[in-house]
C-alpha cells in the first residue's frame, strides 16, 4: 500500500497547476506596442476572433472611443496615436460589455442581429435576452 501512495505522490506532482481563473471565457489582452507616434495592437485579428466580433466592428469602435485615424495591417492594428497599454485594454473591455456581453446573464454567448425597423440587437445564444446596442 505504501507503492501505492508514493506513486500517487509522484504523479500529483507531475500534473501542472492551473494557470487559469476557473472562468469558462477570460476577456483577451491586447499585445501593445508603442511604435514612435503610432500604437501598434499585434494581436488584434484574435481578439476579434476570441469576441466573434468582425474585426471591422472593434475597428470602427476604437476609432471613435479614442478619437484618432485607425488602420488594419494584416493581423495588426494600427492607431495613429500614442496610447499606453492600460487604455487600449480598457477600450477593449468597454467593447465586450457593450457589444458582447450579455445584460442578462453576463455571458459572452452572444450575437448581433437587425431586428425590426433596423435596430441592431444583443441576442443571447444562453438565456435568450434581446437588448438593443448602439452604433
Amino acid at each position: 500500500m505504501a507503492e501505492y501512495t508514493d506513486l500517487l505522490d509522484r504523479a500529483y506532482q507531475a500534473v501542472p497547476q492551473k494557470s487559469g481563473t476557473g472562468e469558462r471565457f477570460e476577456m483577451p489582452v491586447a499585445d501593445v506596442l508603442p511604435q514612435g507616434s503610432k500604437t501598434i495592437v499585434k494581436n488584434f485579428e484574435a481578439i476579434a476572433s476570441t469576441l466573434r466580433r468582425p474585426p471591422e466592428q472593434m475597428l470602427k469602435y476604437m476609432q471613435k472611443e479614442l478619437a484618432v485615424p485607425v488602420t488594419r495591417e494584416g493581423q495588426r492594428l494600427v492607431l495613429h496615436g500614442k496610447f499606453n497599454p492600460r487604455v487600449v485594454n480598457e477600450k477593449l473591455k468597454n467593447f465586450y460589455e457593450a457589444f458582447v456581453m450579455c445584460k442578462e446573464c453576463k455571458k459572452p454567448d452572444t450575437n448581433i442581429v437587425t431586428g425590426e425597423h433596423g435596430v441592431k440587437m444583443l441576442v443571447c445564444e444562453a438565456c435568450g435576452a434581446r437588448s438593443p446596442v448602439r452604433g
